[in-house]
This record gives structure tokens, C-alpha cells and sequence, in this order.
């Protein structure tokens, strides 16, 4: 399905509007040109823009009603070759709020209209310069908030997830034209056996996309970071490790323990890896009733963890509290943090090994900053087990990508118990038609205006 471009000419602010060195006002539709024209001026008068070549950068002033608004550079672009494939002009302004704001509102005073949130990367799409994939790896690229979360952002970006859907579906349209050609001519095209044939193509078309589907965990870990919570007893040192992740003073420490009572929520980064860092109240028992309901919290945070950071206090015998997280993490991703390294010992690594029944353990001081370069090599060895290197490889990163390609496989699955229970052929076709579909939702070939425009309404504006 491919819905009608608005043939409007749009504009907007492409660049954050805030102080800056430069600012971009990107304006794009079949006017562009013209409307940048009457605005444009050189040092020496008037320049007529559209006598110039495409892909030319030219140098002057913007003026709107009567007066000089400020100094830029015009980058002139006819489509196909641009963003939107549609003809288009870039300004490249001083960075200031103010004066970027009146080289925008002089470009709408000739005529263009303010472009909605992720307008021109819709129209990317709908004028086919991109799929839907693509075009929603353009904002995951904006927000990607670690290399490996790029890398992968840009591998769907450059078409890798696309290549691939579009793969799996020129695969079971081959079995649908040859279901309906024989069907249709029986005489000439014979299905006998087909069944057959058909379920030994099966095979391979649902483990590629169950290779896809598995390492969806690790693509939503890279994209959103690892959901890491913080948990240990009061005072032993879970706000002081979150603070030194983070690198400020996020979390209040003190020496009373008992002081983190609430959730509290920080994103950082640990090398290229991305983490979602929750501290939470101590785990011990209380009767104080906030602290007990910081606890509740605690607990409930740990249950929808990627991984569970234990924070013991190397100071102090280990005892009843311990032993409930333990339990706790006995069959959960976690690292065990043995802290305050730096005073006197009464729980050993050795001891502590033995107690988690082999989770890693790492000694560690929170307060001398010491033993946390360790971590980053575990998290690699836990969650990317080894296969990240982008080369090509496919990161199913979006939520929606997931759901098509699960509904896609429950499809395959349902052709192949037809074949199992000796159904006729034309039965196959229903469910192989399904497949392609979802597959096609992925692409953006089968998605209706609803679910495009929710897509793009996510997206920044002048993006």
C-alpha cells in the first residue's frame, strides 16, 4: 500500500533551538526553491536561485520585510536526489533562538507551512526513497544512547533488516504462485507432492526468523540499555555505586542506613554498553512503614530486571537479609559486588562464591572508585554472549518489528500443521498469505495511514 504524499511545501527548524554555532532551516516540497529565492540576497543584490545548479552551496543574506535578518549559506538540492526526494533547500543560519526563528517565519511568510513532527521523514517514505524499517531507524539513530545501539540503529538504517524481511518474503510468495499456478492449471503444473517440498521450505524460513526473534532481547537491550537494579542491604554503599556510575552525586549517601527509601532511576553508559542503573531502598526487615513500602518497591523492581547488581557491605557478617536476596537472584542474571574493599574484611570473595552459587563476584571499593573496570567485560560476556560485531548482522531492536515477525512464524507454524494433518493445498495459501503480510507490515507495504502517522507523530520536529 502506498498512500499520496501532501504536495505542500514545509518547513522547520532541523536543529535543536538552543544556542549554537549554526542552525539549520530545512524547507522541502515543489516551491522550496522559489520561496528561499524571494528571500535571498548576495553581497552584490539580488541572486535568482533558480537559474543555479542542484547540489550548489551559495552565500548571502536573508531579508523578510524590508530588512536584513541575518547571514547564510543556501544549500539548493532537486529531488530525487535529497532526503524526501523532493525539492529542497537547507539555510544554514547563526545559531542564535531568536535569529533562526526569523529566518523560519520569513520562509513561512512566502507560503510554506510548518512542518509536523517527523513530516520529512514520512514523506521519505512515502515517496519510496526508504522503507518503513528504515525510516523508523532514523529516529532510533537520533536517540541511540550507546555505540553498540548505534552501530545497529545504522545497520537498519542502511537496509539490513529490510534485505532480510524481504528475503523471507520473495521465499513464501514463490509458494503461493506456485500453489495458485497449479491450482489454476493443473494440467501442465502438477502439485503432487508438494506438501512435501513445501514443508522441507519451511524449515529454514522459521528458524531464520526464530534467529531473528531470539536475538530481539539483545537488540532491545542495545537500543533501551540494560534495566540493571541496585539492591543490598541498608548502608552498604548501593547510593554510593550509583553515584559513581553515573558520575555525580545522584543519590544522597550518608552513614544512617535506611536513607534511600524510594527509586531511584539513572541512564548511563559502561564502555559502548548502554545501562538503565535503579537504586532502591536496603532489603531488610522494618517497621518503619515508608521504608517498608521502599522495600515492597525493591522487590518489584528486581522481578522485570535484565540484571540484578547485589551490593554486599565486606564489612559486615552476612546474615538473614543476604540470604533473602540470595534467593532472589538464585536464578536471575546478577553480579555480586563485594564493597568497601578498604576496611577491614569479614566476608570474603571465596565466602561470597560460595553463598551465590555462581554468579561473578567482584571486590570492589565505591568510595575509592575501585574495582568497577571488571564490569564492563561481565555485562559483555552476559548479554551479547559473544556475537555483536555488526558486520551482518541483524539487531531486532523495535518492539513492532517483534510482534510482525512473531505473528509471521505462528503463520508458518499453522501451514505446517495443515501439511501434518493432510490438508488441501489451498489451505496453505491462506496462512502463507498471512505471513507475507506481517512480513509486509514490517516494510511498510501493507500498513494503512493510521498506523504511519502514529509512527511519525513520535518523531522529533524538523526531522
Amino acid at each position: 500500500m502506498r498512500m499520496e504524499t501532501d504536495t505542500a511545501t514545509i518547513a522547520a527548524v532541523a536543529t535543536a533551538m538552543s544556542p549554537s554555532g549554526i542552525s539549520i532551516v530545512r524547507v522541502s516540497g515543489p516551491q522550496s526553491w522559489e520561496m528561499v529565492n524571494e528571500i535571498f540576497r548576495t553581497p552584490g543584490g539580488k541572486k535568482n536561485l533558480l537559474e543555479q545548479s542542484s547540489h550548489t552551496i551559495h552565500y548571502g543574506m536573508i531579508w523578510d520585510q524590508g530588512e536584513m535578518v541575518d547571514e547564510v549559506l543556501v544549500m539548493l538540492m532537486r529531488g530525487p536526489r535529497t532526503f524526501t526526494a523532493e525539492d529542497t533547500v537547507e539555510i544554514d543560519c547563526h545559531g542564535g533562538v531568536l535569529v533562526t526563528q526569523r529566518v523560519l517565519e520569513a520562509v513561512m511568510r512566502q507560503g510554506a507551512r510548518p512542518a509536523q513532527p517527523g513530516e520529512f521523514t514520512k514523506r521519505a517514505f512515502l515517496n519510496g526513497r526508504m522503507d518503513l524499517s528504515e525510516a523508523e531507524a532514523v529516529m532510533d539513530v537520533i536517540h541511540a544512547q550507546n555505540n553498540f545501539a548505534l552501530k545497529a540503529s545504522l545497520n537498519q538504517l542502511k537496509g539490513a533488516v529490510a534485505q532480510r524481511v524481504r528475503q523471507l518474503r520473495d521465499r513464501i510468495l514463490d509458494a503461493i504462485a506456485f500453489i495458485e499456478a497449479a491450482l489454476d492449471d493443473p494440467e501442465h503444473i502438477s502439485i503432487e507432492g508438494y506438501a512435501d517440498t513445501l514443508s522441507g521450505q519451511l524449515e529454514p524460513m522459521m528458524e531464520e526468523m526464530d534467529y531473528l526473534i531470539r536475538r530481539s532481547r539483545n537488540g532491545r537491550i542495545l537500543a533501551e540499555g540494560i534495566r540493571t537494579v541496585i539492591l543490598g542491604k541498608p548502608n552498604a554503599g548501593k547510593s554510593s555505586l550509583l553515584n559513581v556510575l553515573s558520575g555525580q552525586e545522584r543519590a544522597i549517601v550518608t552513614e544512617i542506613a535506611g536513607t534511600t527509601r524510594d527509586v531511584l532511576e539513572e541512564q548511563i553508559r559502561v564502555g559502548d554498553m548502554g545501562m538503565v542503573i535503579v537504586d532502591t531502598a536496603g532489603i531488610r526487615d522494618t517497621e518503619d512503614l515508608v521504608e517498608k513500602i521502599g522495600v515492597k518497591r525493591a522487590m518489584e523492581e528486581a522481578e522485570s530486571a535484565d540484571l540484578i547488581l547485589y551490593v554486599v557491605d565486606s564489612s559486615v557478617p552476612l546474615d538473614e537479609n543476604d540470604r533473602e536476596i540470595m534467593e532472589l537472584i538464585r536464578d536471575r542474571k546478577a553480579v555480586v559486588l563485594l564493597n568497601k574493599s578498604d576496611l577491614p574484611v569479614s566476608v570474603t570473595v571465596q565466602e561470597l562464591l560460595k553463598a551465590v552459587q555462581g554468579h561473578p563476584v567482584i571486590s570492589i571499593s565505591a568510595k575509592q572508585e575501585e574495582g568497577l573496570d571488571k564490569l564492563e567485560e561481565i555485562l559483555k560476556s552476559m548479554f551479547m554472549e559473544g556475537e555483536v560485531s555488526f558486520n551482518d548482522q541483524v539487531m531486532i531492536t523495535n518492539a513492532r518489528h517483534l510482534a510482525c515477525l512473531q505473528e509471521a512464524k505462528k503463520s508458518l507454524e499453522m501451514v505446517r500443521q495443515s501439511i501434518e494433518e493432510g490438508m488441501p493445498e489451498d489451505f496453505f495459501t491462506i496462512d502463507l498469505m498471512e505471513a507475507y503480510t506481517q512480513l509486509g507490515y514490517i516494510l511498510g507495504e501493507e500498513v494503512d495511514e493510521d498506523l504511519v502517522n502514529r509512527i511519525f507523530e513520535k518523531f522529533c520536529m524538523g526531522k
